[in-house]
Formats: C-alpha cells, structure tokens, sequence
C-alpha cells in the first residue's frame, strides 16, 4: 500500500510518501510544497492545490494521513494554517476518500511510544525506522514520513482515524 503523509502549513507544507507491505515500510520520497509571503494569500492556497494534485498524480497514494492542527496561542496562524490545510484536504478529497488524521500526540506515541517525545527523537526513528542515511530535512518532511508511518502502524484499527 503506498500512504502519503502530510504535515499541513501555508509557508511550507511537508509530505512524505512510503510503502507499506506486510508490516514493513519503505521510503518512496519526500519533499515540502513552498509558497513565499511575497505571494498573495489566494496565490498560495491555489499553488498548495496544485501542487498537491501534481504530488497525488505522480505518486498515487492508496490512503491519505493528515497531521491534526494544534495551536495553543497564535489564531492568525491558526488560520492561515487550516485554510492550507483545507485546501490540501480538498484536493485529496476530489482523488480518494481514503483520508485519515492523526494528532500530534498519537504520531509521537507511535513512532517514539512516547506522547511527549522532542522532535529530534521522532526524526531519529523516523531514520531508523526507514534505514535513511540521514534525517529528512526540512523538519516538515519529516514530520509528515512520520504521519504515513504511523497510519501504516494502525493497522485494521485504521477505520477509527478516518477524517469525518
């Protein structure tokens, strides 16, 4: 099964994509879609689309893994955020029905087995788990390898992490 795993943002928005076969995963590739403040707003929620449709076209995933949004204090980030998101969840949408989520808590849990684990510590695992040579760079690649790597984890129970 080929899962793609995505790390939503509006500045730079991390994906990676893996095969998953008979509990064992390997990396396909990975990369981040990039819009600039110099773009307008509009510019770069339709450059995320169709990037996004471009990534889904070349790669044909088998099921989408969405990473939750999380925010504690910045609502204009918050915003912007979800509105890429969104789009992202749009465009997935119009090729599988096949979308999951997965809080930030649930990917440290399984990648690292620990809810609270530093993000150095899920990159680590991320590269062993994935035999890579080195960490995935930007951070919200690797994020998202961890993403597809944790709905592979899920298994059967995957239903329950199906988008709503």
């Amino acid at each position: 099964m080929i899962i793609l795993g995505i790390d939503p943002g509006l500045a730079t928005l991390g994906w990676g994509v893996i095969e998953s076969e008979r509990g064992k995963q390997r990396l396909i590739n990975y990369g981040c879609i990039l819009t600039t403040p110099q773009q307008r707003f509009p510019e770069r929620l339709k450059q995320i689309g169709e990037d996004m449709r471009d990534l889904l076209a070349l790669y044909k995933p088998e099921e989408i893994a969405f990473e939750e949004l999380f925010f504690a204090r910045n609502v204009t980030t918050a915003l912007t955020v979800g509105a890429a998101r969104g789009v992202a969840i749009a465009a997935c949408a119009d090729y599988t029905d096949k979308l999951y989520e997965y809080t930030p808590m649930q990917v440290k849990q399984a990648i690292v087995g620990y809810g609270k684990a530093e993000k150095q510590q899920i990159q680590q695992m991320v590269k062993l788990l994935l035999h890579m040579e080195d960490i995935a760079r930007p951070d919200d690649a690797a994020d998202a390898i961890a993403i597809a790597l944790t709905h592979a984890a899920t298994g059967p129970a995957r239903e329950q992490f199906k988008m709503k």
